[in-house]
Order: structure tokens, then C-alpha cells, then sequence
């Protein structure tokens, strides 16, 4: 415990923070923790650190492992949890700007992921403002990946091709099923505990994912024998944390912002070990002309979707400066 204590205090220091006095004992707190993969997981290990660094901002975080993220988001609201780690997709409830990172296509690769995850860390008050929803403050984000189809036959390689086939969608992101609708498949509401499941036992033939549910989810099961994973991104996946703000210290959930980007390259090493992991004979390469059509649909279907209110309008406008960017030729950037 010893060795621990100085451990602690060694990394406080280590950040320019001055550690507690016994006088300034630090208040506990809860946070409930989605891993599917439970404590033994690596956004749980990512938690265990944030729980070291909040020690010295005055918080004793308890950290409560959940296989199940409807419940761990039904108990913060319930008030059961002073704050929940949850993949993005359920973020949206409590904040829809930090939710709409995962907006279909609005993110297609790993620069512009940490170029967006970098300017919403950051302390300007235009932001700020924007990662607070009531009494939902948020307290940061990791990267899950970019997130493609994995599909059961490997000759569904254009958008033609997708029609008529069975989807897994989440059922409660509206997006996901739109989208799936617009190029005729036929959507399958599921959730983050069996939308695997139905695509290894044949019940969809289509699922999205991202590359680290190859393994941990093992979707290598439902392509054999003749599936494959369409390599083109969806879109780019988030663990984020949600804080009920009444329950933390002034500017807590800010260092937690900051502390969570710096665990971005942490976190793009575990994501390509899980690329690295998948045998190359599953990646399927659409025709460019292929691409230059998703990538229009699916510009198309952001604007229906953030004017229908689905997504949150100043972070796809933030989205889009950083697409174009990195890629100034693309179409929407001289619209």
C-alpha cells in the first residue's frame, strides 16, 4: 500500500499538482465504468489511471465495472452513479454536441480524430460551454476506432450490393437505421451486447463494428467462410465519460478532459494492435468510384439527420473545418 501511496503522489507531482493534505481529504465518488470485456478491459485500465490522477484533485474515484451500458446509463440517471463511462453513441443523451461524434463519415481518419478530440480538451470557453448540458458535465474521450462492415459475403464490395441485406443497427441510435434504410437494407435493432452475436449465428448479415471487436467479440466466427470487412470508415467510434457536475469539484471534469487526451496514442496503439490482429485476406477494397459515392450519401444523410436534430449542428460544422483541412479537394469543401 506503501509503494502504492508514493506511486500515486509521484505521478501527481509529475503534473504539476500539489497532492492533498490529511485536512483536505478527498471526497468519494463513483463512477460506473462500461468495459464489455468488464474490469479486466482496456477502457476499465484506462479508468484506474484517471481514478490515480483525480486523487489529487480531490476526488477518491470508486470505479464500478458494467458489462451492460444500458443499465450503467440508467443508473446515472438515476443517480446511482456520480458519473458513467459509455460508448458515444449513448453519450448523445447527455450532451449532443460530444454525442455527435460519432455522426456517419464526418470523421475518415485517425489525424482528424485527434485534431477534434484535441480542440474538445481544450479550456476555450466556446467550449467549454458546450461540454455542459445541465448537470451533465463532460469528462473526456478515448478513441474505439474507426468503425466499418463486416460482412458475410466478400463480393457485396459497392453500395448496390448492400441492398437487400439484413443489418445489425443500434436501437437507439435513429442513424444507424436511416442510413440503412437509404440503401435498402433492412435494419435489425439490436444493442451492444448481442449485435455480435446475431452476426456470427447467421442472423444478420451484416453488422458494424469496430477492428477491436474482431477479436474481443470474435467476428472472424461470422465471416467464415467467405465474409470479409469492408475497409472503408462508417465512422470513428468514443468511449467518453459523463459526470453529474453537482457531484465534482470545481474544474474536475476540465482536468479530466485534458487527462483523457493524453491517453490518445494509449489508445491508438491498442487500436492497431487489434488492425494488426485480423489476417489480411478479410479486408475488402471498394472501387474508388465507390468510395466518392459513400462519401456523398453519406454527406447527404448527415445534413438530413443534423437538420432533423439527430446530431448536434456546431459540431458537424466543426467536423467538416477539420475534414477540409486535412483534404481540401474533397467535393463539400468547394460547395
Amino acid at each position: 500500500m506503501r509503494v502504492f501511496k508514493t506511486f500515486a503522489l509521484a505521478a501527481v507531482a509529475s503534473l504539476g499538482l500539489s497532492a492533498l493534505s490529511p485536512a483536505q481529504a478527498a471526497v468519494e465518488r463513483s463512477l460506473c465504468v462500461f468495459d464489455i470485456i468488464g474490469a479486466n478491459g482496456d477502457v476499465f485500465n484506462v479508468m484506474k489511471d484517471l481514478k490515480t490522477q483525480a486523487s489529487g484533485w480531490g476526488v477518491d474515484l470508486k470505479l464500478k465495472p458494467y458489462t451492460d451500458e444500458k443499465i450503467a446509463a440508467e443508473d446515472l440517471k438515476a443517480g446511482q452513479c456520480d458519473g458513467a463511462v459509455l460508448t458515444g453513441l449513448r453519450v448523445r443523451q447527455f450532451n449532443s454536441y460530444a454525442g455527435s461524434m460519432e455522426a456517419i463519415g464526418a470523421i475518415p481518419t485517425y489525424k482528424e480524430l485527434k485534431t477534434v478530440m484535441q480542440v474538445l480538451s481544450s479550456d476555450a470557453p466556446s467550449i467549454t460551454e458546450k461540454m455542459r448540458t445541465g448537470n451533465y458535465a463532460m469528462g473526456g474521450m478515448i478513441p474505439m476506432g474507426a468503425a466499418y462492415l463486416f460482412v458475410k459475403d466478400k463480393e457485396i464490395d459497392t453500395v448496390g450490393e448492400l441492398s437487400g441485406k439484413s443489418i445489425s443497427v443500434m436501437e437507439y441510435d435513429p442513424a444507424q437505421a436511416e442510413m440503412a434504410s437509404k440503401v435498402g437494407m433492412s435494419p435489425v435493432l439490436s444493442d451492444i451486447t448481442n449485435f455480435a452475436g446475431r452476426f456470427n449465428n447467421n442472423s444478420v448479415d451484416i453488422c458494424f463494428a469496430p477492428v477491436v471487436a474482431y477479436s474481443a467479440l470474435e467476428l472472424y466466427k461470422g465471416m467464415q467462410p467467405d465474409g470479409g470487412i469492408i475497409r472503408y470508415t462508417l465512422g470513428m467510434l468514443t468511449t467518453q465519460i459523463v459526470l453529474r457536475a453537482d457531484r465534482f469539484p470545481d474544474g474536475f471534469d476540465q482536468k479530466s478532459r485534458e487527462f483523457m487526451f493524453s491517453q490518445f496514442d494509449r489508445a491508438m496503439n491498442v487500436i492497431r494492435n487489434a488492425e494488426n490482429e485480423v489476417d489480411k485476406k478479410w479486408w475488402i477494397d471498394i472501387p474508388e468510384q465507390d468510395k466518392l459515392r459513400y462519401d456523398e450519401m453519406l454527406r447527404e444523410a448527415r445534413l438530413e439527420m443534423t437538420e432533423d436534430g439527430i446530431y448536434n449542428k456546431d459540431l458537424i460544422s466543426l467536423l467538416k473545418k477539420v475534414r477540409c483541412k486535412y483534404e481540401p479537394s474533397r467535393a463539400e469543401c468547394t460547395l
